[in-house]
């Protein structure tokens, strides 16, 4: 899927930089951040979206006590 993003200069020219000594093209750099990074992000937007529910009660909370006493049924 094409898609278009805007770096500031200095990341473009380091980007530029990456790809002209490595051979590699930008695009490949590009694609290789965000398959890296992805799973980061995903990680601490969601997270910090349950966090928001849980702190306006919309989420349950299990004591770590109660979650591994669970776990030995």
């Amino acid at each position: 899927m094409p898609t278009s993003i805007r770096l500031a200069p200095e990341m473009e020219e380091r980007l530029d930089f990456l790809a002209a000594r490595t051979g590699r093209s930008k695009a490949y750099y590009l694609r290789e951040l965000i398959e890296r990074g992805i799973e980061e992000m995903e990680d601490y937007y969601l997270a910090a979206e349950v966090l928001e529910r849980i702190r306006r009660g919309e989420e349950e909370v299990v004591k770590g006590e109660d979650f591994w006493r669970g776990l030995d049924a």
